[in-house]
Protein backbone atom coordinates (compact mmCIF):
# COMPACT_ATOMS: atom_id res chain seq x y z
CA UNK A 1 0.00 0.00 0.00
CA UNK A 2 2.91 2.69 -0.76
CA UNK A 3 1.42 5.39 -2.39
CA UNK A 4 2.52 8.89 -3.64
CA UNK A 5 0.06 10.48 -1.00
CA UNK A 6 -2.03 9.02 2.07
CA UNK A 7 -5.22 10.49 3.62
CA UNK A 8 -7.22 9.54 6.36
CA UNK A 9 -10.82 10.75 7.87
CA UNK A 10 -12.52 9.84 10.39
CA UNK A 11 -16.18 10.29 11.89
CA UNK A 12 -18.10 10.16 14.69
CA UNK A 13 -20.82 8.00 13.17
CA UNK A 14 -20.81 5.21 11.15
CA UNK A 15 -23.50 5.82 8.63
CA UNK A 16 -22.18 9.38 7.42
CA UNK A 17 -18.63 7.81 7.22
CA UNK A 18 -20.04 5.03 4.83
CA UNK A 19 -22.01 7.40 2.69
CA UNK A 20 -18.75 9.83 2.75
CA UNK A 21 -16.44 7.01 1.30
CA UNK A 22 -18.51 5.86 -1.13
CA UNK A 23 -19.01 9.22 -2.56
CA UNK A 24 -14.89 9.52 -1.91
CA UNK A 25 -14.40 7.04 -4.27
CA UNK A 26 -16.97 7.96 -6.67
CA UNK A 27 -15.58 11.57 -7.03
CA UNK A 28 -11.59 10.59 -8.08
CA UNK A 29 -10.02 7.59 -9.15
CA UNK A 30 -8.16 6.13 -5.98
CA UNK A 31 -5.86 2.95 -5.88
CA UNK A 32 -6.20 2.31 -1.98
CA UNK A 33 -9.77 2.44 0.13
CA UNK A 34 -10.01 1.13 3.76
CA UNK A 35 -12.82 1.69 5.56
CA UNK A 36 -14.07 0.47 8.74
CA UNK A 37 -15.27 1.29 12.11
CA UNK A 38 -13.08 1.41 15.38
CA UNK A 39 -13.88 2.05 19.47
CA UNK A 40 -16.02 3.89 20.57
CA UNK A 41 -18.32 4.02 17.33
CA UNK A 42 -15.87 5.65 14.89
CA UNK A 43 -16.01 5.13 11.11
CA UNK A 44 -12.16 5.42 9.56
CA UNK A 45 -11.85 6.10 5.74
CA UNK A 46 -8.25 5.70 4.97
CA UNK A 47 -7.35 6.54 1.25
CA UNK A 48 -4.06 6.28 -1.02
CA UNK A 49 -3.35 7.27 -4.41
CA UNK A 50 -2.21 10.06 -6.53
CA UNK A 51 -2.13 13.60 -5.26
CA UNK A 52 -4.30 15.17 -6.89
CA UNK A 53 -6.61 12.17 -6.90
CA UNK A 54 -6.19 11.51 -2.56
CA UNK A 55 -6.52 15.52 -2.26
CA UNK A 56 -10.22 15.56 -4.44
CA UNK A 57 -10.95 12.87 -2.59
CA UNK A 58 -10.84 13.96 0.36
CA UNK A 59 -12.19 17.41 0.07
CA UNK A 60 -15.24 15.27 -0.96
CA UNK A 61 -15.50 13.73 2.08
CA UNK A 62 -15.55 16.50 4.21
CA UNK A 63 -17.85 18.02 2.71
CA UNK A 64 -19.92 15.10 2.55
CA UNK A 65 -19.54 14.25 6.19
CA UNK A 66 -18.56 18.03 7.54
CA UNK A 67 -21.27 17.18 10.15
CA UNK A 68 -19.70 14.30 11.90
CA UNK A 69 -16.10 15.06 10.83
CA UNK A 70 -13.60 14.24 13.93
CA UNK A 71 -10.19 14.78 12.34
CA UNK A 72 -8.44 14.01 9.35
CA UNK A 73 -5.28 13.95 7.61
CA UNK A 74 -3.59 14.79 4.53
CA UNK A 75 -0.16 13.33 3.50
CA UNK A 76 1.34 13.51 0.36
CA UNK A 77 4.33 11.77 -0.24
CA UNK A 78 3.72 9.76 2.71
CA UNK A 79 6.91 8.28 4.68
CA UNK A 80 6.81 4.56 3.82
CA UNK A 81 7.40 3.63 6.81
CA UNK A 82 4.73 5.49 8.28
CA UNK A 83 2.61 2.76 5.65
CA UNK A 84 3.71 0.03 7.03
CA UNK A 85 3.47 0.53 10.17
CA UNK A 86 0.01 1.73 9.62
CA UNK A 87 -0.36 -1.99 8.00
CA UNK A 88 0.99 -3.68 11.32
CA UNK A 89 4.56 -3.76 10.59
CA UNK A 90 7.16 -3.30 13.21
CA UNK A 91 10.30 -2.37 13.99
CA UNK A 92 11.83 -5.14 16.53
CA UNK A 93 15.26 -4.17 17.22
CA UNK A 94 15.88 -2.58 20.67
CA UNK A 95 17.30 0.94 20.48
CA UNK A 96 18.69 3.72 22.75
CA UNK A 97 15.77 5.57 23.35
CA UNK A 98 11.65 5.31 23.12
CA UNK A 99 9.46 8.08 22.02
CA UNK A 100 5.40 7.90 22.53
CA UNK A 101 3.01 9.95 21.30
CA UNK A 102 -0.68 9.68 22.06
CA UNK A 103 -3.45 11.57 20.72
CA UNK A 104 -6.92 11.99 20.94
CA UNK A 105 -7.67 10.77 17.46
CA UNK A 106 -6.37 8.57 14.58
CA UNK A 107 -5.47 10.89 11.90
CA UNK A 108 -3.34 13.13 14.60
CA UNK A 109 -0.93 10.09 15.52
CA UNK A 110 -0.93 9.52 11.95
CA UNK A 111 0.28 13.31 11.05
CA UNK A 112 2.85 13.23 13.94
CA UNK A 113 4.38 9.98 12.79
CA UNK A 114 4.98 11.20 9.45
CA UNK A 115 6.23 14.05 10.79
CA UNK A 116 8.39 12.75 13.17
CA UNK A 117 9.95 10.16 10.99
CA UNK A 118 10.93 12.87 8.30
CA UNK A 119 12.04 15.31 10.51
CA UNK A 120 14.49 12.95 12.72
CA UNK A 121 16.97 10.03 12.52
CA UNK A 122 14.14 7.44 14.03
CA UNK A 123 12.70 4.28 12.92
CA UNK A 124 8.89 3.99 13.83
CA UNK A 125 8.58 1.16 16.05
CA UNK A 126 4.31 1.16 16.20
CA UNK A 127 1.61 2.96 14.93
CA UNK A 128 -1.63 1.94 16.92
CA UNK A 129 -4.55 3.17 16.08
CA UNK A 130 -8.25 3.07 18.15
CA UNK A 131 -9.40 -0.03 18.47
CA UNK A 132 -7.98 -1.18 22.51
CA UNK A 133 -7.18 2.33 22.57
CA UNK A 134 -10.57 3.79 23.12
CA UNK A 135 -10.51 5.67 20.03
CA UNK A 136 -6.87 7.34 20.20
CA UNK A 137 -3.99 6.75 18.44
CA UNK A 138 -0.22 6.17 19.95
CA UNK A 139 3.33 6.17 17.76
CA UNK A 140 6.60 4.73 19.32
CA UNK A 141 9.55 6.03 17.83
CA UNK A 142 12.96 4.80 18.54
CA UNK A 143 16.78 5.83 18.26
CA UNK A 144 19.34 7.93 19.80
CA UNK A 145 18.01 10.10 22.71
CA UNK A 146 18.23 13.77 21.14
CA UNK A 147 17.04 12.28 17.55
CA UNK A 148 13.65 10.75 19.47
CA UNK A 149 13.19 13.97 21.70
CA UNK A 150 13.35 15.66 18.19
CA UNK A 151 11.17 13.11 16.29
CA UNK A 152 8.39 13.64 19.26
CA UNK A 153 9.05 17.20 19.33
CA UNK A 154 8.49 17.84 15.60
CA UNK A 155 5.74 15.12 15.41
CA UNK A 156 3.37 17.05 18.32
CA UNK A 157 4.37 20.19 16.54
CA UNK A 158 2.37 19.51 13.45
CA UNK A 159 -0.96 18.26 15.91
CA UNK A 160 -3.40 21.18 14.65
CA UNK A 161 -4.73 22.35 18.44
CA UNK A 162 -3.55 21.25 22.12
CA UNK A 163 -6.12 18.81 22.32
CA UNK A 164 -5.24 16.51 19.86
CA UNK A 165 -2.40 15.55 22.55
CA UNK A 166 -2.83 13.54 25.59
CA UNK A 167 0.79 12.86 26.29
CA UNK A 168 4.17 12.37 25.15
CA UNK A 169 6.94 10.88 26.56
CA UNK A 170 10.78 10.02 25.73
CA UNK A 171 12.35 7.16 27.67
CA UNK A 172 16.25 7.32 27.08
CA UNK A 173 17.72 3.59 27.74
CA UNK A 174 14.50 1.80 28.24
CA UNK A 175 14.94 -1.53 30.12
CA UNK A 176 15.51 -4.51 27.44
CA UNK A 177 12.64 -5.81 29.30
CA UNK A 178 10.22 -3.32 27.83
CA UNK A 179 11.90 -3.13 25.04
CA UNK A 180 10.53 -6.63 24.48
CA UNK A 181 6.98 -5.69 25.13
CA UNK A 182 6.46 -2.68 23.16
CA UNK A 183 9.03 -4.35 20.45
CA UNK A 184 6.69 -7.09 20.13
CA UNK A 185 3.13 -5.83 20.54
CA UNK A 186 1.55 -2.57 23.04
CA UNK A 187 -1.60 -4.42 23.15
CA UNK A 188 -2.25 -6.14 26.31
CA UNK A 189 -4.48 -9.06 25.40
CA UNK A 190 -1.87 -10.13 22.99
CA UNK A 191 1.20 -10.36 25.82
CA UNK A 192 -0.40 -12.60 27.94
CA UNK A 193 -2.02 -14.66 25.58
CA UNK A 194 1.18 -15.34 24.37
CA UNK A 195 2.87 -16.03 27.49
CA UNK A 196 0.23 -17.77 29.24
Amino acid sequence: MIEPALALIEFSSIATGIKAADAMVKRAPIDVIKSGTVQPGKYLVLIGGEVADVEEALQEGRAVGSTCLLDYVLLPQVHPEVVESIVGGRVPNPNDALGVIETTTVAASIHAADAGIKGAEVRLVEVRLADGLGGKGIVLFSGLVADVEAAVDIGIGVLESPELLVRQVVIPQLHPEMWGNVSDATRFRSRVVDQL
